[in-house]
C-alpha cells in the first residue's frame, strides 16, 4: 500500500533507455543519423539554409508568393536572404484558429573575420577576428579551423568561400604559447588568458618571389584571387567565418552521444524540420521557423525580432482572409532551443533537482533569463500542463529543466520575442553538454525525443 501511495504521489522522472522498446531503439539511430548529415553539411547559418531548402524541395515543399491561393496540405517556404527561412504545412481550419509554431535558430558561437583582416606580421600571415556570440576564448585557440562564408563583389557577382571542409583541404589554427613560457599568462584569469583581439588566424608563410613588403601576404592574396578572383578590398563586402574542422562523431564506446560543432542550435532546427515533414495535412496550420543572430540577440533582418516573420503570417492569412491579430492570439509556440545539460564533473553550478540530464528526453523549459527571470516570457502554468499531458499521450521522454542554480547565470532564446507577439510559447529543446564550445554533447535519445515532441505539437 505504502510503495503504490509512493508511486502515484512521489514524481520519479526515468532514465529514457528505461522507457523505450528495441523499435524505438532502432528509431533513435535512424533519426540521428540524417541529423548528423544535417550538422556535418551546415557549418553556418547560410549552409543550413540551403540543406533545409534542398530537403524540403525533396519533400513537396515550394517558394511562397504573396498573393498566391494555398490548399490545406500545400507546403510552402520564404527564404529570408539566405540567413533564415520560415516553412508552412496549410491546416484545414482557418489561420484565425491559430497555428502551431516551431522556431530553432541556425546560427552558432564562431570567429568572423573583421573587414580588414589580411595582415603579415614576422613573415607570418594573419586573418583578424571578431568573435559571435558568448564563448570561452580559450577553447578556440590550438584547434583546427575551416573558412566558410561569402564575398559579395562591387559588380553584383557573390562569391562562396569554403576552405577546410573537403578531404585534403588547408586548415587554419589560433596558437598558443607553450607551457615552458607562459608563467605570465597563467597568472592571469581564463577570462584574460586569451583577449578577443588575439584570436587570429594563422594562413600563411611563404613568401611571394619578389623584393618588397608584406611578401607573404602578397602570397596569400595572390592564391585567394587565383582560387576565387577576390581582392583585399573585397574583403570589406565579406561575410567569412571561421568555425572547428571537427567532423560530427559518435562518441563513447556505447555511440550514445554525438560530438560536432553547432548542437546549438542546429539540433533543435533538424527535429522541427523533420517533424514538419512527416506532417501530412494538419489540424492547424504547422510552422517552422530557423532563425538567425539568436546568439547576439535576435536583432537584424534575419533575426525573430524582424518584422519578416510577422510578414509571412500576415501574407497567409490574407490568402484566407484571416486577421493577423486573431491567428498570434490563437496560436501555440515551442520555442525549440537547447538547454544546459547537468555535468556531473561540475556540480556545483547547477540545482540538479532542477536541471535536465543526458538520456532523460525533451527537457521543457519553464523560463529562461538570469537572476531574478530578468528576460524571459515565463511560460503560463496551463502551458506546461498542455505540453505534460500532450508528450504523455504520444508516449515522448521528457524532463523539466532549468539553466544552473539562481544567481549562477542563466541565458535567453527567441521565446520572449515570440511571447511579445501575443502567442502562447515556451522554451522545450534537446540538453547540451560544453555548451558553445567548439565541440558539444547531446544525447541521441533527446535528440529523437525532441523531435517526436515537437511533431505531436504539429498533429495535436
Amino acid at each position: 500500500m505504502e510503495e503504490n501511495m509512493r508511486e502515484n504521489l512521489f514524481f520519479d522522472p526515468k532514465n529514457g533507455y528505461d522507457r523505450i522498446d528495441t523499435d524505438e531503439r532502432l528509431a533513435v539511430e535512424d533519426y540521428c543519423r540524417g541529423y548528423m548529415d544535417f550538422l556535418n553539411n551546415a557549418r553556418t547559418e547560410r549552409e543550413a539554409v540551403r540543406y533545409a531548402i534542398a530537403a524540403a524541395k525533396e519533400n513537396g515543399f515550394r517558394e511562397f508568393k504573396p498573393g498566391q491561393k494555398l490548399q490545406p496540405g500545400d507546403r510552402v517556404w520564404v527564404n529570408n536572404r539566405g540567413k533564415a527561412l520560415m516553412l508552412a504545412v496549410i491546416g484545414t481550419e482557418s489561420l484565425d484558429h491559430g497555428a502551431v509554431i516551431a522556431g530553432a535558430h541556425v546560427d552558432a558561437p564562431r570567429l568572423d573575420l573583421k573587414q580588414i583582416p589580411l595582415y603579415e606580421q614576422d613573415e607570418l600571415c594573419y586573418l583578424r577576428t571578431h568573435y559571435y556570440g558568448g564563448i570561452k576564448k580559450y577553447q578556440w585557440v590550438t584547434v583546427p579551423l575551416e573558412l566558410h562564408g561569402v564575398v559579395a563583389l562591387k559588380n553584383g557577382e557573390v562569391v562562396d568561400v569554403c576552405i577546410g571542409r573537403d578531404p585534403g583541404d588547408p586548415r587554419f589554427v589560433i596558437t598558443d604559447l607553450l607551457p615552458h613560457l607562459a608563467a605570465d599568462q597563467m597568472k592571469k584569469t581564463m577570462a584574460e588568458g586569451i583577449t578577443g583581439e588575439g584570436l587570429n588566424l594563422l594562413i600563411g608563410s611563404v613568401p611571394y618571389a619578389d623584393e618588397g613588403k608584406d611578401r607573404v601576404k602578397l602570397a596569400i592574396l595572390s592564391l585567394l584571387n587565383d582560387s576565387y578572383g577576390i581582392t583585399e578590398e573585397d574583403f570589406l563586402s565579406a561575410e567569412l567565418t571561421a568555425v572547428p574542422a571537427y567532423d560530427v562523431s559518435e562518441i563513447g564506446l556505447d555511440r550514445s552521444l554525438i560530438g560536432g560543432y553547432g548542437h546549438d542550435d542546429r539540433v533543435c532546427a533538424w527535429a522541427e524540420l523533420r517533424a514538419l515533414f512527416d506532417v501530412q495535412v494538419p489540424r492547424r496550420t504547422c510552422l517552422c521557423i530557423l532563425a538567425d543572430k539568436e546568439e547576439t540577440g535576435s536583432d537584424g533582418v534575419s533575426g525573430m525580432q524582424s518584422a519578416a516573420f510577422d510578414c509571412f503570417m500576415e501574407d497567409l492569412c490574407d490568402t484566407q482572409g484571416a486577421v493577423l491579430r486573431r491567428c498570434l492570439e490563437n496560436s501555440f509556440c515551442l520555442s525549440a532551443d537547447v538547454t544546459a545539460a547537468f555535468d556531473p564533473l561540475y556540480p556545483e553550478v547547477s540545482e540538479k533537482r532542477s536541471e535536465s540530464k543526458l538520456n532523460y528526453g525533451m527537457a521543457i523549459c519553464k523560463f529562461t533569463g538570469a537572476r531574478g527571470k530578468s528576460s524571459t516570457s515565463d511560460a503560463s502554468a496551463e502551458i506546461v500542463a498542455y505540453l505534460r499531458s500532450l508528450f504523455d499521450r504520444e508516449k515522448v521522454v521528457w524532463q523539466l529543466a532549468e539553466m544552473g542554480k539562481v544567481d549562477q547565470g542563466g541565458g535567453g532564446t527567441i521565446a520572449k520575442y515570440m511571447a511579445n507577439r501575443n502567442i502562447d510559447t515556451i522554451d522545450a529543446g534537446v540538453p547540451v553538454l560544453c555548451m558553445h564550445a567548439p565541440f558539444e554533447i547531446v544525447s541521441k535519445l533527446d535528440c529523437y525525443m525532441t523531435y517526436k515532441g515537437i511533431l505531436a505539437a504539429y498533429r495535436d
